[in-house]
């Protein structure tokens, strides 16, 4: 049995929670981000890293720009937290600001809600809460939620399709290296149904919210469901001790690699947001439920209208 979750008050200043992020090095000048990949990828060819992801000395220059771009994701997935060499750093930070601003801003707040959209809906939160569907690195919320492992340092599978390699892969190294520092502070694995906080650094969103949701191997179970529910409240209780946080995007915790079935996944998101949203009605402007594929937009859209909890 695990102990208990490490406060925020415990590893707030150790990861300068508070202190606006601002990049080393702005973006690069327009046609150099492939230039930064293999300077990058040059200085970060004597890293264990770069041996277990494939990189050999001369690689890069056999590759063309996009198979190069994928190979220094891959050397930055599997690679320990820790100080990057000499250089590499400066290269990686103009290459991730640079690539944040060509990805975009998608301003969530700003966009309709449950209600505008939807407006038969009987969702008792529909006037606070906004439905969106797209790419959560690309989200201009206060604050994202990442799916994470118990670990809480990332997926170490090169190209995973899962949102922690995502999020890890368009916010940069820093952000594993916080998740190192809260973990090494904590001294066990975090828990189902807890979360922690840490800076967005290249995304976006100024804050990412990391919990872990349960693992479903069968059918869905109370617990399950309990838990699934308390990962939903520990990311708003935690964003809500942090004032600069007025709106949190949601993605659809447990529904990928945890294997929760959408459906009820959505039905336990909206009831524990809406429960949360009525015990503190003044604390965010907008809490996002941001859907990726189109089944899960087919299951939010299915919960509000067919079987959302009335007041």
């Amino acid at each position: 049995m695990y102990a208990t979750p490490l406060p925020l008050a415990a590893y707030r200043s150790a990861i300068a929670l508070d202190e606006p992020f601002r990049p080393a090095a702005g973006p690069g000048p327009q046609g150099r981000p492939a230039d930064l990949v293999r300077e990058a990828l040059g200085l970060l060819g004597d890293d264990p890293a770069a041996v277990r992801a494939g990189l050999r000395p001369g690689a890069a220059d056999r590759l063309d720009d996009a198979a190069a771009r994928q190979l220094l994701r891959a050397v930055l997935t599997v690679r320990e937290p820790g100080p990057l060499p000499t250089g590499a750093a400066c290269a990686l930070e103009t290459l991730l600001a640079g690539e944040r601003l060509a990805r975009g801003t998608a301003d969530a707040t700003s966009s309709p809600t449950v209600r505008d959209t939807l407006p038969h809906t009987a969702y008792r939160a529909a006037d606070r809460t906004v439905l969106w569907q797209g790419d959560i690195t690309t989200l201009g919320a206060d604050a994202v939620v990442n799916a994470a492992n118990s670990a809480l340092f990332g997926c170490f599978a090169p190209m995973h399709p899962c949102i922690d390699n995502a999020i890890h892969a368009a916010a940069g190294p820093r952000l594993r290296t916080d998740c190192h520092t809260i973990m090494s502070l904590q001294g066990h694995p975090e828990p189902t149904g807890t979360a922690k906080i840490t800076r967005g650094y290249h995304l976006p969103a100024r804050y990412v919210l990391h919990t872990v949701g349960p693992i479903v191997d069968g059918p869905v179970l109370p617990l399950h469901q309990r838990a699934l529910a308390s990962a939903y409240r520990a990311c708003l209780d935690l964003a809500a001790e942090v004032d600069e946080i007025r709106s949190v995007a949601f993605c659809g915790i447990s529904t990928g690699v945890f294997g929760y079935p959408r459906a009820p996944a959505a039905r336990v998101a909206l009831d524990t947001v809406a429960d949360w949203l009525d015990l503190h009605p003044e604390r965010f402007d907008r809490v996002i439920f941001n859907v990726y594929a189109d089944q899960d937009l087919a299951a939010y859209r299915h919960a509000l209208t067919e079987g959302a909890r009335p007041r």
